[in-house]
């Protein structure tokens, strides 16, 4: 029955302590209720036992016993023993008296062969015992009685003399019948207590139902909402603690929708507002762009005071396109909307390419086998290859070397510098959006987007990049990338 409580179910730690309690409750309170109760009930059957047999045995003794001859014979102990054990059934009776010349004589009588040596010696010392009379006590002799266990079975041993001279007497009476009687209560008892300990099982299950079936409507509601269900509620029922839980849980859930619509809003408001801005600053970019193309080509033949001038608004102008670039290509990634271009690409002559592009032939050294293709984006590659690589010449310097290898399903390329490496408090933040570690990178003009944009674009691929400082010094980023790009966007779709 119990095994049938537990099966086919899933059995949260709060609920297996709830049942585990009620079961110790239970079975404590139903042990002790038992223990009292077959406590109680052998006393009251051993005493009301007990009483009657020696109530019985001290009467005859005064009526048989004590009516028999001084220095009586065999054959009268005898008759008086079969007397007292004839008159009241159920206990054994030995009558035994010592004569003038010193003999013992004897007479047994009753369902259980009885002889002295059944007696335990001290019970015999005791009934021999002969007491002073007092106020307080007007007899020399008083009747004593033993429980005891001969051969395994119970029997009350009981006896008294006769005061003013005649024999001693002693009852034996077994307790066989009372025993079982105290077995099956006790049975009774264990069946009690264990339907007890059931029963707070079955009531331990409804409770549990009743508690964590709230807590559990709960729990499914906060990982609802966790999942990003945001305008899912609990239905509130009732005015206890748990319903006030419900209704805190509701106010919870209203107050934290509000506040994630209205940071929505404003994080969709600001992406539009870069991107507006972005394309807005094109035009003009463009225009400037030329005219400073322009001027570099006659920088030659203008005045020495202006030509530093016009250098530095080539230099800036330059630097301002390729920022509103790279905020046009964050907003891409983070309206997503940017895609990828898949084609196979033979690795090394793509990094030679972009290495080639940018005439960093003599600061770069390449460690590639030929013949290793993976299917990817070729310019989103370019991407992550330029800003890895330039971020080493300008941060690391030269040489910097490159080495590309196939682990398995991955495609891993490595980009390690000769410089003096990252401190440890810059590591955690070097793929974070402008940031600039100005004090450890005092020759840093760029804007802070070249490596998260480097992250975003791996990440589109399905890979990842990781910064570290190599065992022999200098910056060491680990490019990973699947081989075939395909066939991962493939399965997430599946």
């Amino acid at each position: 029955m119990i095994k049938a409580l537990f099966a086919g179910r899933r059995w949260t730690s709060l609920r297996l302590r709830l049942l585990v309690v009620f079961a110790l409750v239970a079975l404590t309170a139903a042990v002790s209720a038992s223990g009292i109760a077959y406590w109680l009930n052998r006393e009251a059957v051993l005493t009301r036992t007990q009483d009657a047999a020696l109530g019985d045995f001290r009467q005859e003794m005064q009526n048989r016993a004590a009516a028999l001859p001084a220095d009586p014979t065999q054959d009268e102990l005898q008759h008086a023993a079969e007397m007292m054990a004839g008159s009241s059934p159920g206990y054994s009776v030995l009558l035994v008296d010592e004569l003038k010349d010193g003999r013992k004589v004897a007479g047994a009588a009753g369902p259980d062969a009885f002889s002295l040596a059944d007696v335990p010696k001290s019970l015999q010392h005791a009934i021999d015992d002969r007491q002073k009379t007092t106020s307080a006590n007007d007899a020399e002799y008083h009747m004593y009685w033993q429980r005891t266990k001969p051969h395994g079975n119970p029997y009350l041993v009981g006896g008294t003399r006769i005061v003013g001279g005649g024999p001693t007497g002693y009852m034996y009476k077994s307790l066989a019948q009372e025993r079982d009687d105290l077995n099956a209560l006790a049975w009774s008892l264990t069946i009690a207590t264990g339907l007890a300990l059931l029963g707070s099982a079955l009531l331990a299950q409804a409770a549990a139902r009743t508690v964590l079936r709230p807590v559990q409507r709960l729990g499914d509601a906060a990982r609802r909402l966790g999942e990003g269900e945001l305008d899912h509620r609990l239905e509130v029922s009732g005015t206890d603690e748990l319903a006030d839980l419900a209704h805190t849980f509701n106010k919870t859930a209203e107050a934290l929708e509000k506040k994630v619509a209205d940071m929505s809003a404003r994080e969709e408001s600001s992406r539009r507002f870069v991107a507006d801005m972005s394309h807005e600053l094109r035009t003009p970019l463009t225009a400037l762009t030329a005219v400073a193309e322009v001027l570099e080509e006659e920088v030659d033949d203008l005045d020495p005071m202006i030509a530093p001038a016009v250098a530095l608004v080539v230099s800036e102008t330059r630097r301002l396109n390729n920022l509103v670039e790279n905020l046009m290509e964050v907003t891409r990634f983070d309206a997503g909307t940017a895609r990828l271009v898949l084609d196979d690409v033979d690795v090394a002559d793509q990094v030679t390419a972009c290495i080639d592009a940018r005439a960093w032939l003599d600061a770069v050294e390449l460690d590639a086998e030929r013949g290793i293709v993976a299917r990817l984006d070729p310019r989103r590659l370019d991407v992550i290859l330029a800003n890895l690589i330039g971020n080493a010449l300008k941060h690391g310097g030269s040489p910097v070397r490159v080495s590309i290898r196939v682990e398995g399903e991955w495609l891993v390329m490595a980009v390690r510098d000769n410089g003096p490496g990252i401190p440890e408090d810059v590591l955690p933040h070097v793929f974070d959006r402008f940031y600039k570690a100005s004090a450890s990178r005092p020759k840093s003009d760029g804007s802070g987007l070249g490596l998260s944009i480097a992250m975003e674009n791996a990440h589109i691929h399905g890979g990842d990049i990781t910064a570290e400082n190599g065992p022999e010094g200098g910056a060491l980023f680990t490019l990973r990338l699947p081989v075939d790009v395909g066939k991962v966007i493939a399965g997430d779709e599946a």
